[in-house]
């Protein structure tokens, strides 16, 4: 039953406007959640399927269920329309930052290096912890295709990373990070239940930014 915290990302985007509404912040923080019932019928993804982006680049279905990152590079798209300056994107995206990071920091990877270093600081500041892994190009060559712009996943080595890579595809218009939380959204046993996480650390990136 801990798949209904798949949306802890969406739930923090939500947390995140509440708590900068109620503060008053003077900044232009936009939400965007895309949003999808999960359902097996007629018209579900399956392997070897090739789908269109939002954006136009075209996918391949390797893994049906590296869903989410359908949904999210639709939404990097689609925040486009806003020009942001910066694009912050929180998803419980792999069970492999689990593995790499456990349930202590949230995993990090980022197109701008001082954006990163905010988010590191921030993430210190709030003890609310993340870790930078590396987004080299190097790991680009595992989402090749044969049949389509890109592959939906990149093989068994670095799954977080190649999610980001995938993500990475449709975030070249501004400065963007991803979060996954897959670690540190819920607890399970005795203390079952939603953490929270990432908000302190996204309103303490956003007072520090405020700060100057």
């Amino acid at each position: 039953d801990e798949m209904k915290y798949d949306m802890c990302g969406s739930a923090s985007v939500l947390g995140t406007i509440q708590a900068v509404a109620e503060l008053q912040l003077p900044i232009n923080v936009i939400g965007v959640i895309p949003s999808s019932e999960n359902l097996p019928d007629g018209d579900a993804n399956k392997p070897g399927d090739v789908v269109t982006s939002m954006s136009g680049q075209t996918i391949e279905i390797l893994n049906t269920d590296a869903e989410g990152r359908l949904l999210l590079c639709d939404a990097l798209t689609y925040s486009e329309r806003f020009d942001p300056d910066t694009v912050i994107d929180i998803a419980t995206l792999t069970g492999a930052i689990i593995v790499a990071l456990g349930s202590n920091a949230t995993g990090l990877m980022a197109n701008n290096q001082d954006l990163a270093d905010d988010l590191l600081k921030a993430g210190n500041d709030s003890f609310d912890r993340t870790w930078q892994l590396p987004l080299w190009d190097d790991y680009q060559k595992q989402l090749d295709s044969n049949f389509a712009d890109i592959a939906n996943v990149g093989g068994k080595e670095a799954g977080s990373v190649t999610a980001a890579c995938f993500l990475s595809r449709f975030t070249e218009k501004f400065k963007w990070a991803h979060l996954d939380i897959a670690g540190t959204a819920w607890n399970g046993g005795k203390e079952k239940g939603a953490t929270g996480r990432p908000v302190p650390l996204l309103m303490q990136y956003i007072l520090n930014r405020l700060e100057g």
